[in-house]
């Protein structure tokens, strides 16, 4: 009998499954048994983890606080599904909101110095549920070339003209705003600190520019949240600029240990978005377990500020130790560290050979990346200790000089 696959790769159906039945790209990378995808953790994240039954130090979570595991933030997810269930059964928009979706949206606002916050399922979404609403089909969606995949996305799918500058060339930035029409809506969209180089936005400038063009800003601070700023309140407080940046973004998945997004701006940008936001309208709302997760997170960011202390001394310790044994980091100025290894298979190799030392990092290649900058990418936790990142530095300068990176 001929299975159903054979039928669709053969039948009327062929033409638009053809991209998956040809896709051979990760069976071939598993062959070379390098294949660094969907490893599965068997413990929770801390700064080690269980993996095959193995421990190993944990350098690829974005848990910058350590909080996804503190025993405050644990419990208030257990009262908040005691309270609440485990789900809202809806959408935000018609039976969803419970009222510690509004409770988190004043206590988020009241933390980037803003005046109203909306809570979207995702960081992802939230930049989604931003863009498409705002940028009209006259206006233009202006972005970094290494902002995040979910402003790409957000861009591409709202009707309004996407134009890409030069990553952090202010110049480049300023060309671009200028020759676009001066009355014409502009949204300038951004990153504050880069996901994968550790690089923060020039945002002083990127400001001035806007203002100068009569742009508004936006910053995805997925990154910067609990790590940025005075109070960890991002990138905006962190240079002084929240009164003069129109829109802040950040997500729960990073320092505040849980899964979602918000926006946070003026009473009348939040007013327009509950009632033009797709993402948020025919999504269903954050689950009792993430806000009330998040609620007791934001919480511990604002009265522990050693954790934040701590983090800066983890993030100096090994970006001083990298450079010393002449890896390149780039211009990272965070506790996101880029090793740049060029070679899409050293960056594999480099990833499972750490493994094999007990370090779990992350490799970053094409697409991600452009061709030929592949990297790993490090990132450092609040709790890792000095003695776990010594460990790391060791293994690290072990595997680089194994495989050529370092001499």
């Amino acid at each position: 009998m001929e299975s159903s696959n054979s039928k669709c790769k053969t039948g009327r159906l062929a033409s638009i499954l053809s991209k998956a039945y040809g896709y051979k790209e990760a069976e071939a990378i598993r062959r070379t048994g390098f294949y660094p995808y969907f490893r599965e953790i068997e413990s929770e994240q801390d700064t080690e983890v269980i993996i095959d039954g193995r421990k190993v130090l944990m350098l690829g979570s974005n848990s910058y606080l350590g909080l996804t595991n503190d025993p405050r933030v644990k419990e208030a997810a257990i009262e908040a599904t005691r309270k609440y269930g485990t789900g809202c059964a809806g959408s935000r928009f018609l039976n969803g909101t419970l009222d510690i979706h509004r409770i988190l949206e004043e206590e988020l606002a009241a933390f980037v110095g803003k005046e109203a916050a909306l809570l979207f399922s995702t960081g992802y979404m939230a930049n989604q549920g931003v863009i498409g609403p705002l940028v009209s089909r006259a206006d233009y969606i202006v972005t970094d070339k290494l902002v995040h995949a979910s402003i790409i996305e957000g861009a591409v799918l709202a009707p309004g003209q996407m134009i890409r500058y030069e990553h952090n060339d202010m110049e480049h930035l300023e060309e671009v705003m200028a020759e676009l029409p001066l009355e014409a809506g502009k949204l300038i969209a951004v990153d504050g600190v880069f996901s994968m180089d550790g690089d923060i936005a020039n945002l002083p400038a990127i400001v001035e520019i806007a203002e100068k063009y009569n742009g508004a800003v936006m910053v995805d601070d997925a990154h910067s949240i609990g790590v940025l700023g005075p109070c960890g309140d991002g990138t905006a407080a962190h240079f002084g600029l929240t009164s003069r940046v129109d829109i802040i973004m950040g997500t729960f998945s990073k320092s505040l240990a849980a899964v979602g997004g918000f926006i946070a701006g003026t009473h009348e940008l939040i007013d327009f978005l509950k009632h033009h936001s797709r993402a948020l309208i025919f999504s269903a709302s954050p689950p009792p377990a993430s806000v009330g997760a998040v609620l007791a997170a934001l919480k511990i960011v604002r009265e522990e500020p050693e954790r934040r202390a701590k983090l800066w001394d983890n993030t100096r310790r090994m970006q001083q130790g990298l450079r010393k044994m002449r890896f390149d980091i780039g211009k990272t100025e965070t506790p996101v560290i880029p090793l740049h290894v060029g070679d899409r298979q050293k960056a594999f190799m480099m990833c499972l050979r750490l493994q094999q030392e007990g370090i779990f990092v992350n490799p970053v290649v094409p697409p991600a990346v452009r061709p030929k900058e592949s990297l790993i990418r490090i990132s450092l936790m609040a709790t890792h200790t000095h003695g776990q990142i010594d460990f790391a530095l060791n293994a690290i300068g072990k595997v680089g000089r194994e495989i050529e990176i370092i001499p």
